[in-house]
């Protein structure tokens, strides 16, 4: 066999001492050496291996390994020791008879694996020693970022700039680790940490989709979503259908979901009396109470009629809106200073 020398490198986000089969057949077999001591150096130190630490001269002292053993291994620090194994590529590139350089992963990131990092920074910037004007913050002083990085996440959406979603999606996972790290440090009630956030949802999921996770028979879609509802009803113990709206968002978009929360359940209310074409006449000569029940009325009808065409009035009275910004903006570049 050609002499090598191996550089093991593994996952810092998990247990230094989960490798492979194959990493731990390979330190158990050859030298084993590393640029500092870390948990890593710990672990194989304690199945009995020895480690042998270089502070300088990794590159010679991998090559003498290599010489009086055949092969070398190298645990790569939590960065990879990407300077080295550049600096081994090139030697042995002018070198090729010294060893063969072989990269061999002993663990590696699960999906997900950098939102432990997220997690890390997060306690760092919230914690004692951190940025100020996040441990200043509450949940309420920052309700209205939240609601802000909501928006900019669904401009991008509605844009489809798949680029500045992700941006704005990490924006809006900001807001989850600031919201879940204040609260472990609550006084008013029982704290509660992000992995209580993420358990809860977990928890959701499994129990939401039994189609999935229980076995049960899929079905349509339709089938899927009366599922949901019925197991979120039984969950919730709600009294009311419209128990769970979320009463802070757009009138027209609080309006749309009502209606379609009655519907849902088969429930025909009849519109509020006056409900119809606007009228600006009577709205002007009414009183301001009457003008605006009046007005508020026209607009939920307008609502219940776009309902019943299929179309989003939250959707359009928006694109109205910015098109009629488009105008105004041409208004005044074609105004005459």
């Amino acid at each position: 066999m050609s002499a090598r020398i191996v550089l093991l490198v593994t996952s810092p986000r998990l247990p230094a001492g989960l490798l492979t089969a194959a990493a731990w057949d390979v330190v158990r077999a050859h030298p084993v050496l590393a640029g500092a001591e870390s948990e890593l150096t710990g672990a194989v130190r304690a199945a009995g291996v020895e480690v042998t630490i270089v502070t300088a001269g990794a590159t010679g002292a991998l090559l003498d390994a290599v010489a009086a053993q055949g092969t070398a291994v190298w645990l790569a620090g939590p960065a990879g020791d990407e300077s080295l194994a550049r600096e081994l590529g090139l030697r042995l590139a002018r070198q090729p008879g010294l060893a063969e350089l072989e990269l061999m992963y002993g663990s590696w990131d699960p999906p997900g694996a950098r939102l432990l990092d997220a997690v890390t920074v997060m306690d760092r910037l919230a914690g004692p020693g951190g940025d100020p004007w996040k441990r200043a913050q509450t949940h309420r002083s920052l309700a209205g970022f939240l609601l802000e990085e909501c928006y900019e996440a669904y401009d991008a959406i509605v844009t489809d700039d798949l680029d500045e979603l992700r941006e704005e999606l990490g924006d809006v996972l900001l807001q989850v680790l600031l919201h879940s790290r204040l609260a472990e440090e609550r006084t008013d009630g029982e704290p509660w940490s992000v992995d209580d956030v993420a358990a809860g949802l977990v928890d959701k999921m499994v129990r939401r989709n039994p189609h999935v996770f229980a076995g049960a028979e899929a079905g349509t879609l339709d089938e899927i979503t009366a599922s949901w509802e019925k197991i979120k009803q039984a969950e919730k113990s709600r009294q009311s259908v419209l128990e769970g709206i979320a009463l802070s968002q757009p009138a027209l978009a609080l309006a749309a979901k009502i209606l379609q929360r009655a519907a849902r359940v088969g429930l025909a209310v009849p519109l509020p009396t006056g409900a119809g074409p606007a009228d600006a006449s009577a709205v002007d000569t009414a009183g301001p109470a009457d003008a605006e029940a009046r007005l508020g009325a026209t607009l939920l009808a307008t609502v219940a009629q776009a309902r019943e065409a299929g179309l989003d009035a939250e959707a359009a009275l928006r694109r109205a809106a910015l098109a009629y910004a488009d105008e105004v903006r041409a208004a005044e570049a074609s105004r005459t200073p």
